[in-house]
């Protein structure tokens, strides 16, 4: 009952507001051994595997699996404990693995004494069907004619057990509690989606969300100025960031009948103070959470900090996106570099569960990533990973640079009928960066760019005179825009690349075609050149728009993320931007 931190893990959340199910019923089906581990000594420290359910106090409920009746009876009990109590109840059928591990394994090997024991035991079955017929229940003639009836089924590849054949879905369900998936199945990434918003729409959901506050409700003063400030952005008197942006894309679709579901550790307030989802009374323990009022939709808001646990808490979204294809389901890590205690969810259900299993899932994960002189810990979502589990269009890895594009693209991910897993690596320092903002005619128009021209390149003579693209993603775009204009650079293009995969080709070649005079293409990237998303993102420049010639610009090959020195940083991160824009070293950026 280990479950590499799983089991404990799924009872802290037991009775928590986010994640609790108002009662799980845990079965263990306890064989006694662990592949070829049967010394107790070596495979836990209590007395029964089942004592980790100690820690919330559930029920635990022994039974021998060899007596049919009795495991049927722990189940009722169980299940009527569940019913009354909503809480969590634990079945501990003690049992053996009568053959070897996987059934080919010869077991006598590691547990002679066991299994010489186990070989002079008649089956359950065969107990089961002694004891009916010694209780007049059964004759043997029936009792060998159940066998024989079951045996040919199989064999005939029918359905050995009837209730198999029942339809998962209750009958007379209300049409609005059933999930159908049929319309998810064909969609295409490429698909179009209407994502604009009204401007008049716009205005009014942002002053709701100061004007709904109640007048005896204490808001922080910093967190009001934010909320004045989104009520100007709104109006288009101010220009719209990162939090309005993301926001927006929330009140929209709530407007639209989505339910949105935002967990993660810190994400009511954000790790970063951005999103401000939930305010905090500053004289009592109240809170007030603005995209629950002021409408008139009906659809859900609910914003959940989690427990300090990515693996349990991205698994729990998982299967509540598998279950909700009309939700928005968001995973948000604290940092992007914390996916890693994940990892075993994201290789094995996130990233192929629609190839096994037939599953979809429109998960978004936001993973905030960038180097910015905060440490190995604190720097990198590691999306070299996520592009190593990139194939056969599983999923969608973005790097959305400005409000309007995570605005857009939140929306998209909801209105077109495209559900795959989302992973957007978000901003930490763009969140409050001058340029890093767009204007209301953004949310108005428009939809989400798969590419980004250049902003500063507009006419077709200042095209010409580009002899160098520089294509890149995230943070260190602006870095580079500003290093040249600071030094009036105007040989070289900026082209940003927001979705990485799957890669949009066709898109990139457009906009590079744009520049007649193109004689050098580089990839720029903040990461070292081991890392990030250039060793997967070179055979797609050549498969798909023909570039042979792609060279990278980046940090040196490296075993950690980053560095753990500012100063470091720093010098590291101007040297990168000297290579990418041909500046002399000597020149400050």
């Amino acid at each position: 009952f280990a479950g590499q931190g799983v089991v404990m893990e799924t009872f802290s959340m037991a009775q928590t507001r986010g994640y609790r199910t108002h009662g799980t019923i845990h079965i263990v089906i306890n064989n006694q051994v662990g592949f070829t581990t049967s010394t107790v000594a070596d495979s836990r420290s209590t007395h029964y595997p089942t004592d980790a359910a100690k820690i919330i106090g559930a029920p635990i409920i022994h039974v021998n699996g060899d007596d049919p009746e009795a495991v049927v009876y722990a189940a009722h009990v169980a299940l009527d404990y569940r019913e009354t109590f909503h809480k969590d109840v634990v079945i501990d059928m003690v049992c053996y693995r009568r053959l070897g591990h996987n059934e080919a394994d010869e077991p006598s090997m590691t547990q002679p004494v066991m299994y010489a024991i186990i070989r002079n035991l008649p089956t359950t079955r065969t107990q089961y069907a002694l004891r009916l017929v010694k209780e007049g229940v059964l004759s043997q003639e029936q009792s060998d004619a159940m066998v024989r009836e079951y045996r040919e089924l199989m064999e005939a590849g029918g359905t050995v057990n009837s209730y198999l054949n029942i339809r998962p879905v209750r009958e007379g369900l209300p049409a609005e509690l059933e999930t159908h998936w049929k319309n998810y199945l064909d969609a295409k990434w490429r698909d179009q989606a209407d994502t604009a918003y009204p401007a008049d729409k716009i205005e009014a959901i942002s002053r709701n969300w100061l004007e709904t506050i109640p007048v005896d409700f204490v808001v922080h003063r910093r967190v009001r100025k934010v909320l004045e400030d989104r009520v100007a952005m709104g109006a288009g008197l101010k220009p719209a960031d990162w939090g309005f942006g993301e926001t927006l894309a929330y009140a929209t679709l709530l407007e639209q009948g989505f339910n949105v579901r935002l967990s993660g550790q810190d994400c009511g307030r954000g790790t970063f103070s951005h999103r401000h989802a939930v305010l905090h009374h500053q004289e009592r323990r109240e809170q007030w959470i603005p995209l629950r009022h002021g409408s008139t939709h009906s659809a859900d808001f609910t914003v959940i900090d989690s427990l300090l646990s990515e693996e349990a808490v991205l698994a729990f979204e998982y299967g509540y996106a598998t279950a909700e294809p009309t939700s928005l389901v968001i995973w948000e890590a604290q940092f992007g570099d914390f996916v890693n205690g994940a990892q075993v969810v994201i290789d094995q259900f996130i990233s192929s569960g629609e190839q096994k299993w037939q599953r979809l899932c429109g998960l978004v994960m936001f993973l905030p990533h960038g180097l910015e002189g905060q440490g190995p810990e604190h720097s990198s979502g590691r999306l070299e990973r996520f592009m190593q589990l990139a194939a056969q269009e599983n999923m969608q890895i973005v790097v959305p640079s400005t409000p309007a594009q995570i605005f857009h693209l939140l929306r998209q991910q909801m209105l077109r009928n495209y559900r795959k897993p989302l992973i957007v690596f978000t901003p930490k320092s763009l969140l409050r960066h001058p340029l890093a903002v767009n204007e209301l005619s953004d949310f108005t128009h428009g939809g989400f760019q798969f590419v980004i021209d250049d902003v500063d390149l507009s006419s077709d003579a200042d095209r010409a005179g580009v002899t160098r693209i520089i294509i890149c993603a995230g943070k260190v775009y602006y870095d580079l825009l500003e290093a040249r204009r600071k030094h009036e650079v105007r040989n070289v293009a900026l082209v940003r690349l927001e979705q990485i995969y799957p890669f949009p080709g066709l898109e990139l070649k457009a906009v590079v075609n744009r520049y007649p005079n193109v004689q050098e293409k580089v990839w720029c990237q903040e990461e070292p050149v081991n890392q990030g998303a250039w060793d997967a993102i070179v055979p797609r420049f050549e498969a798909y728009c023909d570039y042979h010639d792609v060279r990278c610009v980046s940090r040196d090959a490296a075993a950690a993320p980053a560095v753990g020195s500012m100063a470091v940083h720093q010098l590291q991160q101007k040297t990168l931007i000297r290579k990418a824009l041909m500046l002399p070293a000597d020149i400050e950026v």
